[in-house]
């Protein structure tokens, strides 16, 4: 029966009873909701009619309004009615979600191995939290997050471009989306990822909401590895990003289903301008965020899409039921969305892969595009190089002087060990 009127779409609930056709959806997205009640059902008999009453329900308005619409309906000859037979619509149905809650599983265990690999005690001078034992967290000034070092997330698998391009790790650019650089680095994505990817999942099964993740997560990584050379980099921001993204598109390219879409528009917008905007302070890599966001709003074309209700209602229809023009599955805007998107994600990250295996940094060939990861203030600096020192070692003294700053700094300690060393390092030159 095609779109409902705007006047239907800005009643929080829509209850269409139709004697010979009726579906059964439920949409929501953000706090805007918009529920379709269409229960499909066949009626075996009844009495013939030359009208369908369309009967909204709305909680706002307290009564109901009856529009007639002119229907071709085929004769039956019993009058007596018989019980409805119900039809599950594939198309909308509801997904129990399980996929996400293991992500956010996995990218805890993985913190909690990359500690116990960390081994704190063992490995640096002094600890933060050390009645964790193994478990406890690197010095403050040489990781603010609370967690372990960067060599400790190297060997598990953070993203080290000369080590992909280099040593050939690959694998780096998807490994990296599951570690994180700290506890409160994991708490923030993961409940992120809980309040997003659940209720997408939900929505749209594991199977696009894994692969998207996935994607979007390797595109985020494989911009970042592109811009930031200097540095590791971890963390699932950029596949979260991707989620938001695709939370986007989704939502322009199934428009016409939605109620109250400005406000859900403008609201989702403002959401993702806030999080980017985070992304300039110094320490957090903007630029994985930015590439996840970028796959995951192409793949929300390609994954995200729906089929518009008029096809669902002729796909659906009882047996004898006819409709006076057939409508496609997908409108041609969505059509058109689909390909452009898909083209565009395959070249993107072809491009983005080739150029990064041939060793193109990219802030040779943009001399401002480091602004959209780390604005410089009188608060905070944005050098990104890496740190080293000169150390030496004199009975039980240990002498190191930062390369970065020229500082210096003596300490007692017998036989230091490189992790030691790289700990005591860290500090000296922040």
């Amino acid at each position: 029966f095609g779109h409902p009127p705007k006047s239907f779409q800005q009643t929080p609930n829509l209850h269409f009873e139709i004697k010979n056709l009726c579906l059964t959806h439920q949409i929501k997205f953000l706090s805007f909701e918009l529920n379709l009640s269409i229960i499909l059902c066949v009626t075996m008999a009844g009495n013939p009619q030359s009208e369908v009453l369309i009967r909204v329900h709305s909680k706002r308005a307290g009564g109901n309004m009856i529009h007639p619409v002119e229907v071709d309906t085929p004769p039956v000859q019993s009058p007596a009615p018989t019980p409805m037979v119900y039809r599950e619509i594939k198309h909308f149905k509801k997904w129990f979600p399980w996929l996400i809650p293991s992500f956010v599983v996995a990218n805890v265990v993985m913190f909690g191995i990359s500690m116990y690999v960390n081994n704190c005690p063992k490995n640096s001078v002094s600890c933060v939290a050390d009645f964790l034992g193994r478990f406890s967290f690197q010095p403050f000034k040489e990781n603010p997050l609370l967690g372990p070092s960067s060599s400790t997330l190297e060997k598990m698998g953070a993203l080290d471009v000369s080590k992909v391009v280099d040593g050939h790790q690959g694998w780096r650019l998807i490994s990296c989306i599951w570690l994180h650089g700290g506890l409160l680095h994991l708490l923030a994505n993961m409940l992120s990822l809980v309040v997003i990817g659940i209720r997408l999942e939900r929505e749209f099964g594991f199977v696009r909401i894994g692969l998207l993740y996935l994607i979007a997560g390797f595109g985020g990584s494989l911009l970042s590895a592109l811009f930031i050379q200097s540095n590791i980099s971890v963390g699932a921001s950029g596949a979260v990003f991707g989620l938001l993204g695709a939370m986007l598109s989704e939502l322009i390219t199934n428009w016409t289903i939605y109620a109250n879409k400005i406000a859900a528009l403008v609201t989702l917008v403002v959401i993702i301008a806030i999080n980017l905007a985070v992304g300039i302070l110094p320490h957090v890599d903007n630029f994985a965020h930015i590439g996840g966001f970028i796959s995951g709003f192409l793949l929300g074309f390609v994954f995200l899409i729906r089929p518009q209700f008029g096809w669902v209602s002729q796909r659906y229809a009882p047996p004898g039921y006819s409709t006076p023009l057939a409508k496609p599955k997908f409108k041609t805007y969505q059509c058109v969305l689909w390909i452009i998107s898909l083209l565009l994600l395959v070249a993107w990250l072809v491009a983005g892969l080739v150029q990064l295996l041939r060793g193109v940094d990219l802030n040779d060939h943009c001399s401002w595009c480091h602004y959209l990861s780390c604005v410089p203030t009188s608060r905070w600096s944005c050098n990104t190089q890496p740190i080293s020192c000169m150390s030496e070692q004199s009975g039980n003294q240990l002498s190191l002087t930062c390369s970065n700053n020229n500082r210096n700094g003596t300490y007692t300690l017998v036989n230091a060990t490189a992790s030691q060393i790289q700990g005591l390092c860290s500090q000296l030159c922040r």
